[in-house]
């Protein structure tokens, strides 16, 4: 499954009525969990039934799509069946009980509601919500697809700071022959550089967060200063939501780019599988783990290895940083020792490359590594 993604362009009228939408959506998203709270029992069908009850009793559900209702009572059974899951494999802490919605951003439609014009720059909504035809919107670089509509099998309106998007989600087949290049490589992600591998090769952390903080302190200042639930202070908070933004898709193409060329390059990686949620606790951390990103680094790891075929493995942490690459013995040291010099075999070396000698080494034994692991707990 393909997701391409446009910008859209329509007036004050039709973005208004994708808002009314979007707000439907919630509505029967929150209405179906609290069915399932309310009564016992309750399957992923009866809450496909319920998306009829509520379209009779409120008119104006009853003109969002009646595939873009059921897509709606989807959202909450996948909320509900997370929290089934974990309860099954006895995750510790929270488990993840559903909670309601109130900052809902999208609707999605499935195979009807809507229609594409035959040039592929004009997408229509035949719903009751009024949405209308939208233009897709492409930069010069941008060539704007057109796909048969069979293949179409969901169509998503996403609304951001930025403006409204439309993403289709294309049913199609990739076929990738990754090229062997005999290189298998450990990484130890870090803050001073953003990974390390056990070649030595180091790739600096661009710290997007803190480069464009002095610019998003201005704006939070300017938010408070204007009035609130007043035009200006809508507006300034319309800046400050594009700043984070612009932080957020930086992230993502760096972990995107990186990632894919860590996997075209080697034929097997492994990697500490850090418990991210928990290093976080620590309040003098907790920012630049979050600007470094790595669990969003590490999932598109994972998703290009499974795409080339590339094992990728994921290694216990205990001990890597500590344990000399050369002798195997337990050198202890703290965060602000950045080297690492071993009194038994004299090795002399950077604590993260050490460490990702160790990690890659515990992949190839088979001790504390495991495949295929879904790094979901994204930073």
């Amino acid at each position: 499954m393909l997701v391409y993604e446009y910008k859209v362009d329509g007036t004050k009228q039709q973005y208004a009525a994708i808002d009314e939408a979007i707000r439907v959506v919630q509505f029967i998203r929150n209405k179906c969990l609290r069915k399932w709270m309310d009564e016992r029992g309750v399957s992923k069908n009866d809450l496909q039934g319920y998306c009829a009850v509520l379209a009779k009793d409120s008119p104006f559900a009853a003109r969002l799509n009646s595939q873009a209702r059921q897509a709606s009572a989807d959202r909450a059974w996948a909320s509900i069946s997370r929290f089934y899951d974990n309860c099954k494999i006895k995750k510790p802490g929270k488990k993840a009980y559903p909670q309601f919605q109130h900052d809902n951003r999208s609707v999605e439609y499935k195979t009807t509601g809507w229609k594409l014009s035959p040039d592929g720059r004009h997408i229509t909504f035949t719903d009751g919500c009024g949405i209308g035809q939208l233009r897709l919107v492409g930069n010069k670089k941008q060539h704007i697809e057109t796909f048969p509509e069979k293949q179409i099998k969901r169509v998503r309106i996403v609304r951001r700071a930025d403006g409204y998007f439309v993403q289709f989600c294309v049913e199609s087949e990739r076929q990738i022959v990754h090229a062997p290049t005999g290189k298998q490589v450990g990484i130890d992600v870090g803050l001073k550089a953003f990974y390390t591998d056990s070649e030595g090769n180091t790739l600096d952390n661009p710290r997007f967060l803190s480069r464009a903080s002095k610019k998003l302190k201005r704006l939070h200042r300017r938010v408070c200063k204007k009035q609130k639930k007043s035009k200006n202070r809508k507006k300034a908070r319309k800046r400050l939501a594009k700043a984070y933004l612009k932080v957020n898709r930086q992230r993502e193409d760096f972990a995107r780019k990186q990632a894919s060329t860590l996997i075209t390059s080697s034929d097997l990686i492994a990697y500490e599988n850090l418990q991210i949620a928990n290093l976080v606790k620590n309040h003098r951390l907790a920012k630049s783990i979050h600007d470094a990103s790595w669990g969003r680094f590490l999932w598109w790891v994972n998703y290009y290895g499974d795409m080339h075929e590339v094992p990728v493995i994921a290694v216990a942490p205990h001990f890597t940083t500590q344990e000399c690459s050369g002798c195997g013995k337990r050198v202890y040291k703290s965060l602000r020792v950045r080297t690492h010099v071993c009194p038994h075999c004299g090795l002399v070396i950077d604590r993260d490359h050490n460490a990702a000698l160790n990690i890659l080494s515990k992949a190839l034994d088979g001790t504390g590594g495991h495949s295929g692991t879904d790094a979901r707990n994204r930073a």
